[in-house]
């Protein structure tokens, strides 16, 4: 009997830049890079970006990219929430604690939207590029080298094997990125002692103003107002998710009635721990950015805490640092591996403090919140002292920390030779 070897077919594509990730960073340095007239492929391992993510909010120093895109019309149709403060309700008292309005105009809020909104709309901005390529439902399961140079990625599609051969590939695949761990570059791991419970509840019947964050005896709750319904999360301790469902959902929903007592007559929606999905939070930070023909960036350089929810922003950040820093060197004719490498570098230099700074800022944060001590942290009306403060101290505060959430540290502005 005559025995028949299967063949396996590979697809390959040639390509200047490999982007293994379709997430904010992969998709805005794909847009930019495809605008600049570089020939650019994203690789994006699902078949759509229609999934609960951990972050929606979209920063005033991402407005104002948007705004130099020329897409802010497209934006606009999209639903949204735009928040020009932000409020927390602590021990029942309800503080303006973030307002927005001291920043420049016009972008002088806190927008939110589902990431999947948004990432469509800078996928549907890039494929206007005829250089920008996007093929979703493409996981990248390695990289590719010559010595030791990165020279690609391989993939697993629905039509089989994609083989992808470039100049550069950029990880921007996540905390999990496959191509980081490829790359062994090293990891400085930073001890976070909170974890996140992520559910939905649906608005109460009687509105509630849009609050950003509940604390009361220890326990911090987090509600984002999305269109239809709140998007919540509830702090606990760190990897203590089978005590809280040990404890049982009852016990689970008179803590969400405890720190928000507005949202009691929503939480009987809470049924199934099935509704529930824990994210497991990490502050951490690749030692060196980029080796040979490959780089990282966004959450696969720096996986960054829920705090000041700056995650969008700064993936977003990173790829307009690596955009303004690698179109010049790219569109030179015979660019050889010594200049992008260089580049690279320049890429880790420009985007390494801004990232450690926020970092350590988000540290300090859960070094409060990560005690779970249930103390008075304000009373209920407050104390003579506490109103003097109050009255004091936030106005001070406010536009320190606008700038700091709104913005970061080192916010980016898109080149006009990039924007082309």
């Amino acid at each position: 009997m005559q025995r028949w070897q299967a063949r396996v077919m590979v697809e390959e594509i040639s390509t200047q830049v490999c982007i293994a990730g379709g997430g904010p960073a992969g998709m805005m340095l794909g847009l930019l890079l495809g605008r600049a007239g570089i020939d650019v492929v994203v690789l994006e391992k699902h078949a759509d970006f229609f999934r609960d993510f951990r972050g929606d909010t979209v920063h005033p120093s991402t407005m104002n990219l948007i705004d130099q895109l020329g897409i802010r019309d497209a934006f606009e149709r999209i639903p949204h929430a735009r928040l020009p403060r932000l409020d927390a309700v602590v021990d029942g008292i309800r503080l303006h604690a973030i307002d927005f309005r001291s920043l420049p105009k016009p972008n002088r809020e806190v927008t939110l939207m589902p990431q999947w909104d948004l990432l469509d709309l800078l996928a549907e901005e890039a494929r206007r590029s005829p250089s920008f390529r996007l093929v979703m439902d493409a996981d990248v399961t390695g990289v590719t080298w010559t010595g030791q140079r990165v020279t690609g990625v391989m993939a697993q599609t629905t039509d089989g094997e994609l083989r992808v051969r470039a100049d550069l590939t950029v990880a921007a695949d996540g905390r999990d990125s496959t191509v980081r761990r490829a790359l062994d570059l090293g990891i400085d791991q930073f001890g976070v002692p909170i974890d996140l419970t992520w559910f939905r509840l649906d608005r109460p019947v009687d509105p509630v103003p849009d609050t950003l964050g509940y604390l009361r005896d220890g326990s911090v709750l987090i509600t984002i107002p999305r269109p239809e319904y709140l998007q919540c999360g509830l702090l606990i301790p760190k990897d203590g998710f089978s005590d809280v469902k040990a404890a049982g959902m009852g016990a689970f929903r008179d803590r969400i009635r405890r720190v928000a007592p507005r949202l009691g007559s929503v939480v009987d929606g809470l049924q199934s721990w099935d509704q529930v999905k824990l994210l497991s939070v990490q502050i951490d930070r690749v030692q060196r950015w980029s080796r040979g023909g490959a780089l990282c960036i966004g959450d696969a350089a720096h996986a960054m805490s829920p705090v000041f929810g700056v995650g969008i922003n700064y993936a977003v950040q990173d790829a307009v640092a690596a955009a303004n820093i690698l179109v010049p060197v790219l569109r030179e004719s015979g660019v050889g591996p010594a200049a992008i490498d260089r580049a690279l570098v320049r890429v880790e230099r420009r985007r390494r403090m801004p990232t450690m700074l926020m970092q350590r800022a988000q540290m300090a944060v859960h070094a409060v919140i990560g005690r779970g001590v249930a103390v008075t942290i304000l009373h209920n009306p407050p104390t003579r002292r506490e109103r003097a403060v109050i009255r004091l101290v936030l106005p001070i505060v406010r536009p320190v920390i606008a700038r700091l959430v709104g913005y970061g540290f080192r916010p980016e502005r898109i080149d006009a030779d990039v924007l082309g």
